[in-house]
């Protein structure tokens, strides 16, 4: 369990976050690439609120969903896919924001020692180009994106690369994430996982993701 410290957690000596849905909400440009892909091959568009709950699994699985919601055959997937894509790389950051607090605490975490990594499933391609355009750039010591590893969160890879990339043991650092994958993945190497109340869940309430803890605000992490 997370140790409580001066703090409502103890204060690690480096912290893994999770990008979609933790730092960054990104469903806003997710939904815009979606509607544009279905669109494309005439079909519906869906409301924000719909699509949230199938983003943070990656496009393919939204489009699935998307597909299944509307009863329409998956045929055209993988075109459908690149529609997306393309779409998105045009537009990921239109109106993706950090979450409250998120910027602030980052810079916090930062100004007293601390190693910070992003550990995402998210192409590194589209991983990089989103932390850029959002200015979080030069916040991160590590990025670990969907492509850096041979497996994908909730394997071990990708936390065991950042821990590595920071020089730190998985008993040094805090994993913040939003999704069963994320605390898969930080149960994997051993390291302690604390999910936000909001993000991308697909249904799973977040007192049910199996975390040491849940933080309501980023400010929580202080």
């Amino acid at each position: 369990m997370l140790k409580r410290g001066a703090g409502k957690f103890r204060r690690y000596t480096g912290y893994l976050f999770d990008l979609d849905g933790t730092l960054i909400d990104t469903a806003p440009d997710l939904t815009f690439a979606l509607n544009h892909a279905l669109a494309e091959f005439g079909l519906k568009s869906v409301e924000l609120a719909v699509a949230r709950n199938w983003v943070g699994q990656g496009a393919r699985r939204a489009l699935e969903r998307a597909l299944a919601h509307q009863g329409a055959p998956a045929d055209a997937l993988d075109a459908m896919l690149e529609s997306f894509l393309d779409c998105y790389r045009n537009h990921i950051a239109v109106e993706s924001a950090p979450y409250a607090d998120v910027e602030e605490t980052l810079a916090a975490l930062a100004g007293r020692g601390a190693k910070l990594a992003v550990v995402t499933n998210k192409r590194g391609e589209f991983t990089h180009k989103l932390l850029a355009e959002i200015g979080f750039a030069d916040h991160f010591d590590a990025v670990v994106a969907g492509d850096t590893t041979p497996r994908l969160k909730p394997a071990p890879d990708p936390a065991l690369t950042a821990c590595e990339a920071l020089g730190l043991g998985a008993d040094e650092v805090l994993f913040v994430g939003d999704s069963l994958a994320d605390v898969g993945c930080a149960r994997a190497v051993g390291c302690a996982v604390a999910c936000v109340a909001y993000g991308y869940r697909q249904g799973v309430a977040a007192a049910d993701l199996g975390a040491d803890a849940v933080i309501e605000t980023f400010r929580d992490l202080l």
